[in-house]
């Protein structure tokens, strides 16, 4: 089974249909509820949703989700039944799967409760297919296109000795390279408040579209990377660090202990991230597609 703990949560939604084709008086019974075993249509509905439940336990590769909405509908023509299931959950992955088979049992349940009222040649389920999904990477972008332009700043006394590599900006950089931000300059220095103000001045000077910091926002006295970032922002954006705690906040009680920020400083984003490379790597994840939109937000203004 793929690990998505990684991923984070987003309204995700799926609808599925499939086409269950029957004699016409057939679809007289659907439409009268008069099948022998009963209301076809409402059990089929009951089995579908209850199919949809339980996905993760019909398909071995499937996730366990929370769903949080089903639904299952019908249009009746003159020789056929097409069904509509569309689900809906919170969660880090896309429920096509549940929907698919919610459309599938409800097919297969109709097909069952005609049966004694049409031969075996005169019922077919057909067209069972995915209509739409949303959430996740299909509707929030990941990746800018044209490419932006990037500068990250490494700020920490352990790297800059020698002590400690740089392994969390190196992360940073494959990261926003993948999000198609091209990195153009990554420099390591000490956390000195005074050094940091200064090289975020040259960087917001050429008009880069984001800049990052790596470093500096936890307890010890010398992280001080906030308290240099915070004059120069124009406008803070709190919900980046809103967002970036509490997906932390659900993989480490310790998340809680970051004092990052971010903002706007004229058009670039800038945005302290921490200096454990997990750290950095869960709030490039917990951020990445409200960077991308800042930033194409950014270019339209």
């Amino acid at each position: 089974m793929k690990n998505v703990s990684a991923k984070p949560d987003t309204l995700r939604t799926a609808t599925a249909a499939c086409v269950l084709h029957m004699p016409p008086e057939c679809v007289t019974l659907l439409r009268e509820r008069k099948a022998e075993k009963g209301d076809a249509l409402e059990i089929g509905r009951m089995a579908g949703m209850l199919a949809a439940k339980k996905t993760w336990e019909l398909l071995p590769l499937c996730h366990q989700l929370p769903l949080t909405g089903i639904e299952i509908s019908y249009e009746l023509g003159e020789a056929q039944v097409d069904i509509t299931a569309s689900v809906e959950t919170i969660a880090g992955t896309g429920v096509e799967m549940e929907a698919l088979t919610a459309a599938s049992i409800t097919g297969l349940t109709i097909y069952d409760l005609l049966k004694p009222h049409a031969a075996q040649d005169q019922l077919r389920m057909t067209d069972v297919r995915l209509l739409e999904k949303a959430g996740g990477k299909s509707q929030y972008a990941r990746a800018l296109s044209p490419m932006g332009r990037a500068v990250i700043l490494a700020t920490s006394d352990a790297v800059v000795s020698g002590e400690k590599k740089a392994t969390a900006a190196r992360a940073m950089q494959e990261g926003l390279e993948r999000a198609g931000l091209r990195v153009e300059t990554q420099e390591t220095m000490p956390d000195d408040p005074e050094q940091i103000a200064t090289r975020l001045r040259h960087h917001l000077s050429t008009g880069v579209d984001l800049i990052i910091t790596v470093g500096g926002t936890g307890l010890h006295p010398r992280d001080q990377t906030v308290a240099a970032v915070r004059p120069l922002l124009d406008k803070e954006l709190p919900g980046f660090m809103e967002a970036a705690r509490g997906y932390g906040q659900r993989r480490t009680p310790y998340a809680m202990l970051s004092a990052g920020i971010a903002g706007l400083s004229g058009k670039t984003l800038v945005i302290t991230f921490p200096g454990s490379t997990r750290g950095a790597q869960e709030t490039m994840t917990a951020l990445i597609s409200g960077i991308v939109q800042t930033i194409k937000a950014l270019r339209r203004a």
